[in-house]
């Protein structure tokens, strides 16, 4: 698995924490058992237009994880930082890999320019993966 995968992953696979019940709320009783009912189960559909996955909303989910983190540094335009905000490696080996998975060749390894570069490529391929990208992520 590469490490755009793994990006992909952590934001595709991330959960929104559900919503706590309120304090003075009380729990919700507990149901009676239910005898189970059988149903035929019904063939798997065969046609091309099988359901997709909803979008993702890549916005949201990175600006949940900062706000979970406590702040997320600069992930909106800085690969390193994306990379720490989903608590993946950001090392100069692991940019340089990610360069080569998305055939990102601007500047050396490493540099001001490659990394620019690099999280304008991730942000792209989350788009083109079915991810919502605002603006604010393009830059």
């Amino acid at each position: 698995m590469g490490i755009f995968s793994s990006i992909k992953d952590k934001i595709f696979g991330h959960r929104s924490k559900p919503a706590a019940p309120a304090a003075n709320q009380a729990p919700a009783p507990t149901p009676a058992p239910v005898e189970p009912v059988t149903t035929p189960t019904p063939a798997p559909s065969t046609s091309p237009a099988a359901v997709a996955p909803a979008p993702v909303d890549v916005g949201a989910v990175l600006s949940e994880m900062a706000e979970m983190k406590g702040g997320g540094g600069n992930y909106q335009s800085s690969i390193v930082d994306l990379l720490k905000l989903l608590d993946l490696d950001s090392s100069l080996a692991a940019r340089k890999e990610l360069a080569e998975e998305l055939h990102v060749h601007a500047g050396e390894h490493g540099s001001a320019e490659q990394n620019i570069a690099l999280h304008k490529a991730v942000i792209a391929e989350l788009e083109k993966n079915g991810g919502i990208v605002p603006d604010s992520l393009r830059n």
